[in-house]
């Protein structure tokens, strides 16, 4: 089977080494970033909130850092807005009766409003106009939602008509477009909200189990799958109605060995894959 390798991206700074990776993201300008706290959380043991470092790595290599005050999310996902502050937000949302589940700071660290999203957060992509997406999984089958950084619901799947729309499995935001491909049916639907008449376009396609998607023009490219599917890469063609599949093989660290754990980014043409410990991106790019 015909294998390609990731091409090596970015690179947390040593010096940071020592400090534990909450999280990690690539957001829409192309910008790495890295949740740092001083250790690993402890369920029962930590008192929230607690203060953290991102540690943003620019493609040119230009490292930033940010110290965030006070946060509530002790497995978070983040993302930076165009304005230069982050989002922070707790995939669950049972813990935080008392307090609202998604945080937004400024480019200063500091909280400018939190609210809440639903509980269950699968994926969580910031677009260029800084409209936050977000996918669910299958514990609140509430399908994706694009919020505004102080919480007005943009845009909603509801009615949408996507079929099999359980648990979002793949999320890529890119401009400000989003595609998923959403357990059960794993269509590949692209979103416009601002598209008149017809926001929503959806093609059947036959790759099942993808946790990334990426597109560029009429082609697109499926990552991971189940079982001995893990480390897929499966390209396809789209068509007027669906995506006929075409290739079919491995995608590769950049030194050859399979990814093993990973987070993974869909941004555009881009698939952007950290394997544990993860301090290193490596990105696909089917525009290449």
């Amino acid at each position: 089977m015909q294998k390609t390798a990731l091409v090596p991206y970015a690179h947390l700074p040593r010096r940071h080494h020592a400090r534990h990776v909450l999280t990690s993201t690539v957001d829409v300008f192309g910008v790495a970033h890295w949740l740092l706290a001083d250790r690993a959380p402890q369920p029962g043991v930590d008192v929230l909130p607690f203060d953290a470092l991102v540690v943003s790595v620019h493609p040119g290599g230009d490292v930033e850092l940010t110290e965030l005050s006070a946060l509530r999310a002790r497995w978070p996902h983040l993302d930076r807005l165009p304005d230069g502050g982050f989002v922070v937000a707790a995939s669950r949302a049972r813990r935080y009766e008392d307090a609202d589940q998604v945080q937004v700071f400024d480019a200063l660290g500091r909280e400018t409003s939190s609210f809440s999203v639903g509980d269950a957060i699968e994926r969580l992509l910031v677009d260029e106009a800084g409209h936050i997406w977000v996918g669910h999984f299958d514990e609140n089958p509430v399908g994706i939602r694009c919020w505004s950084p102080v919480g007005h619901m943009y845009w909603t799947s509801d009615g949408a008509s996507i079929p099999g729309l359980f648990d979002c499995y793949a999320l890529n935001v890119s401009g400000t477009t989003a595609w998923a491909c959403p357990y059960t049916d794993f269509p590949l639907v692209e979103i416009r909200p601002n598209r008149p008449g017809r926001p929503v376009k959806v093609w059947a396609n036959r790759v099942r189990g993808a946790q990334a998607v990426a597109v560029h023009g009429e082609r697109v490219a499926f990552y991971d799958g189940y079982g001995d599917e893990r480390d897929r890469l499966a390209h396809g063609e789209l068509t007027e109605t669906s995506v006929e599949p075409r290739d079919v093989g491995l995608l590769t660290l950049p030194d050859g060995p399979l990814p093993g754990r990973r987070r993974v980014v869909g941004r555009g043409s881009r698939i952007y894959v950290q394997a544990e410990p993860f301090t290193a991106w490596g990105v696909f790019d089917l525009s290449s």
